[in-house]
């Protein structure tokens, strides 16, 4: 079974019908008995990080997300809350990954926020991903990036910045744009986390 987080964020239903169209068995869930004995978690989302770490730290849903030994996929926001620290509210975030979220910041006149499709290039031998990956395009919506770093595993382009499109360390793996929102490729991802 796959437990989906269920906490004050915006676009979680998308993630839901991707499982459904996929025939995954799955739970929309803030019970942390549940998300703990899950085979699988995914933790998506659409907010701000400020608001949305004050709700998970009052729900103690952050100590249980650090306590997970499963696989766990976040997505969108749920990857940014997975860093050290965002701009966005000035907050500190789980800490799973040590990478920070920055804000972009234009440089030739680029719209913010990065909405739209864009590539995915995919770093070699990283453990995870199908081959069909690397050079695809998923769609994404986002004003802030978390930067390139060890546990970046696929990069894309905007602003000027190389930035993470995907990470993995241990047992988390997160994607910045929708991979439920990704038509073939994004299908691909989904399917390639629920295989680890």
């Amino acid at each position: 079974m796959v437990a989906i987080i269920n906490y004050n964020a915006g676009n979680i239903r998308s993630v839901l019908y991707a499982l459904e169209r996929i025939g995954v068995d799955h739970e929309l869930t803030a019970d942390p008995t549940k998300i703990r004995a899950a085979d699988k978690v995914i933790f998506p989302g659409v907010g701000h990080a400020a608001s949305t770490m004050a709700h998970l730290n009052d729900t103690g849903l952050a100590d249980v997300i650090r306590s997970l030994t499963q696989p766990v996929f976040g997505v969108c926001v749920g990857m940014q809350l997975l860093c050290s620290h965002s701009e966005e509210g000035d907050v500190d975030c789980l800490g799973i990954f040590p990478e920070k979220v920055r804000q972009f910041r234009p440089v030739n006149g680029e719209k913010v926020p990065h909405m739209g499709w864009n590539d995915v290039q995919v770093k070699h031998g990283n453990g995870w991903l199908s081959d069909e990956v690397d050079g695809g395009y998923c769609y994404y919506v986002h004003s802030y990036f978390v930067e390139s770093g060890p546990d970046t595993v696929a990069t894309t382009n905007y602003c000027g910045t190389d930035f993470a499109a995907m990470m993995r360390r241990d047992n988390f793996y997160a994607a910045q744009f929708h991979p439920e929102k990704s038509a073939a490729v994004g299908e691909r991802i989904i399917r390639d986390f629920l295989a680890v």
